[in-house]
C-alpha cells in the first residue's frame, strides 16, 4: 500500500542536470557565476536590497546574530527575545554568540505573541527573533512596531517563508534588519541544503560575504578576471567561517525559483482541501494562517488530544505526519533559566503536521483526512 509521507521534495531533474552540466563544463562548482545569479534573481523576486547565498539557514542565523552583535556593540549575556516553538537552530544561533535567548510565548497562529514579547523586554534586550512558522506571518506587523518603539533589531527567521507574500504580492520581511531563508531539501524551494541571508544594511551584507568565506576580503570568483587570470593575493581582515554556498546548490535553487509561486499555489490548494474536510471535525483545531498575507504553506498544522497515539495510528494506516516543533524548553540545553511559556508548552504536545508536498493528489489528501477522522472516532 502507498505510504503518504509528510514531506517529499519535487525536483525538475532535467533542468537541474542541465545547469549542473554547465558548471562541470566550466570547471566551476564552488562560489561563482551561479551563486551570483541566484543572488541577483532572489533580489529581483523578493525586492529585498541585498541577498547572499549561503550553505544553510543555520549559518545565516549565526551570521545575522554575530554581525548585529559586533556592529551594535552588544555585550555577552545581552538578550534576544525569541520563540520556544521552533527548530533548535533558531535559538542555537543566539547561544553561538554568548547571548541569552529569552523565550516569549506564541499566539494561536504559533508565532510570537506581541503582548508576551513586550512583557519580556528588559534593559538587556537588543533584538527580537521572529519565526514565520510554516509560512505563517502571524502578528509580524505588531512585532515590527515593538522593535521600532523600543529601538530593537528585528531578525526574521524566514526558513519557511520563501514566497510568503503580502496581498500586494511582495515578499514579506522587508521591515526586518535581516531575513534568513532556507532552501533545505524539503523546503518550498528545495536544494540539498542552502539558504539566503538578506541584510537591509549594505555594509552588513558586505561583511556577511567576507565572514562566510573565512574572513577573506575577496572570494575566488572575484579574484578571477574576465581573461581567466587568477589573482592569488588577498587579505584576511576578520575571523570568518566556511558558510558560503556553491554553484551546484545554486543551480537547484535557480530552477526551483522559477516554479516557486506555482508550487506554493498548489500547497495552498492542498491546505484548502484539508480545511474543507476538517473544518467541522470534532477534536481537531486547525492552525490558521494570517489572511492578510499569502502564505507559502510550508506546513499544515492541527492540534489534537492524544497526539502521540493519533500519530502512531496514522502511521499504522500508511499516513506519516510530522511534529513542528517540540517546545525548546523541554531540551536539556534550554530548560534552565530561559523562561517557560505555558501556551507553547501545552500546544507543542498537541501539534501534528499533515502531509503537504507537491506529489500529493487530491485523492491522497482525502485519504489523509478520512483516516484521521476515523482514528479520532475512537475517543468519541
Amino acid at each position: 500500500m502507498k505510504r503518504i509521507n509528510v514531506f517529499v521534495p519535487k525536483f525538475r531533474k532535467e533542468e537541474i542536470l542541465e545547469g549542473i552540466e554547465e558548471c562541470l563544463d566550466k570547471g566551476w562548482t564552488g562560489m561563482g557565476f551561479k551563486t551570483v545569479e541566484i543572488e541577483e534573481q532572489w533580489k529581483e523576486y523578493t525586492n529585498l536590497p541585498n541577498a547572499h547565498f549561503i550553505n544553510s539557514n543555520t549559518s545565516g542565523l549565526h551570521l545575522a546574530v554575530k554581525i548585529l552583535k559586533h556592529a551594535n556593540k552588544w555585550k555577552d549575556k545581552d538578550e534576544i527575545i525569541t520563540t520556544p516553538l521552533t527548530f533548535v537552530s533558531t535559538n542555537h544561533s543566539i547561544l553561538y554568540e554568548n547571548l541569552t535567548p529569552v523565550f516569549a510565548d506564541v499566539d494561536e497562529q504559533l508565532c510570537l505573541d506581541p503582548i508576551d514579547v513586550e512583557s519580556k523586554i528588559t534593559r538587556k534586550t537588543k533584538a527580537i527573533m521572529f519565526v514565520g512558522m510554516g509560512g505563517n506571518i502571524g502578528q509580524f506587523n505588531k512585532i515590527v512596531e515593538i522593535c521600532q518603539n523600543h529601538n530593537l533589531k528585528l531578525i526574521f527567521d524566514a526558513a519557511h517563508c520563501a514566497g510568503t507574500k503580502t496581498l500586494k504580492n511582495t515578499q514579506v520581511g522587508a521591515e526586518a534588519d535581516v531575513s534568513i531563508f532556507s532552501f533545505q531539501a524539503v523546503k518550498n524551494l528545495p536544494t540539498a541544503d542552502s539558504g539566503m541571508i538578506c541584510f537591509k544594511n549594505n555594509d552588513y551584507d558586505q561583511l556577511a560575504r567576507k565572514m562566510s568565506w573565512l574572513g577573506i576580503d575577496k572570494d575566488t570568483f572575484t579574484r578571477t578576471n574576465q581573461k581567466g587570470t587568477y589573482k592569488w593575493d588577498y587579505d584576511v581582515p576578520t575571523l570568518g567561517y566556511k558558510y558560503h554556498g556553491n554553484s551546484i546548490m545554486a543551480v537547484m535553487a535557480l530552477t526551483g525559483l522559477k516554479y516557486l509561486d506555482s508550487d506554493n499555489k498548489r500547497r495552498r490548494e492542498i491546505a484548502d482541501i484539508y480545511d474543507k474536510e476538517l473544518h467541522d471535525t470534532k477534536d481537531i483545531t486547525i492552525i490558521k494562517h494570517n489572511p492578510r498575507y499569502i502564505s507559502s504553506r510550508h506546513l499544515y498544522q492541527i492540534r489534537v488530544k492524544n497526539r502521540d497515539k493519533v500519530m502512531e495510528l496514522l502511521n499504522n494506516r500508511y499516513v506519516s505526519p510530522g511534529v513542528h516543533y517540540k517546545d525548546n524548553t523541554e531540551y536539556d540545553l534550554y530548560k534552565e533559566s530561559y523562561g517557560i511559556c505555558p501556551y507553547s508548552h501545552k500546544i507543542s504536545k498537541e501539534l501534528i503536521t499533515l502531509p503537504i508536498h507537491l506529489n500529493l493528489t487530491d485523492e491522497d489528501c482525502i485519504k489523509v483526512t478520512n483516516t484521521l477522522k476515523d482514528i479520532l472516532k475512537i475517543w468519541e
